[in-house]
C-alpha cells in the first residue's frame, strides 16, 4: 500500500493492516525463484532440442528451423491446456511457465476452452482476443517504433 493510502487510514483500519500483514504467509522467494529457473529453462532447452532436430534430421537451415520449432511448441502448449496438464505446470512453476511462445499459447488456448460454451464466434473468438489483442497491439506499435527510430538511425550515419 502507498504511503499516501496509510495517512487515510484511522487507527482500527491501520491495527487490522498491521494484523493482516502479520499473519501473511510468508513467500519462499528463493524456492520460487528456482523452481521459475528450472521449468522456464526446461521449455527453452526443450525448443533448443527441437531446432537442433529439425536442423538434422529434417535439413532446415539455422535461419528457417525457428519457425517450425516455434508451431510445434505452440502446438505442445495447446495440447497440454487442453488435457490440463499446463495448469498444473504453471501452479507449481509460477512465471516460469510464462516463456513468452508457450505462455501465450497457453494463455489463449485456455480462454477459448473457457468460453466455449458461449459460441464459436462471440465465445471462443470474443474472448479469445480480447487477451490476445492488447499483446497483438502491443508488439506491432513496439516493432513499428523500433522500426523507426533504426531507420533515423540509419539516416543520420549510424548503425
Amino acid at each position: 500500500m502507498s504511503s499516501n493510502k496509510d495517512d487515510k487510514l484511522n487507527l482500527e483500519q491501520q491495527k487490522y493492516k498491521d494484523f493482516a500483514q502479520q499473519r501473511e504467509p510468508k513467500r519462499p522467494l528463493l524456492l520460487n525463484c528456482l523452481k521459475a529457473f528450472i521449468v522456464g529453462g526446461s521449455i527453452c532447452a526443450f525448443g533448443q532440442i527441437l531446432q537442433f532436430m529439425y536442423i538434422k534430421h529434417f535439413h532446415f537451415t539455422e535461419k528457417n528451423a525457428g519457425d517450425p520449432t516455434a508451431a510445434t511448441l505452440i502446438i505442445i502448449s495447446i495440447l497440454l491446456t487442453g488435457f490440463g496438464v499446463y495448469d498444473d505446470v504453471a501452479q507449481w512453476a509460477g512465471a516460469g511457465s510464462a516463456v513468452p511462445i508457450t505462455g501465450f499459447a497457453n494463455t489463449i488456448s485456455s480462454a477459448a476452452i473457457e468460453h466455449r460454451s458461449e459460441g464459436y464466434v462471440l465465445g471462443v473468438g470474443g474472448n479469445m482476443f480480447k487477451i490476445a489483442g492488447p499483446v497483438i497491439v502491443y508488439g506491432v506499435f513496439s516493432a513499428f517504433v523500433v522500426s523507426i527510430i533504426k531507420m533515423l538511425l540509419k539516416y543520420l550515419g549510424g548503425m
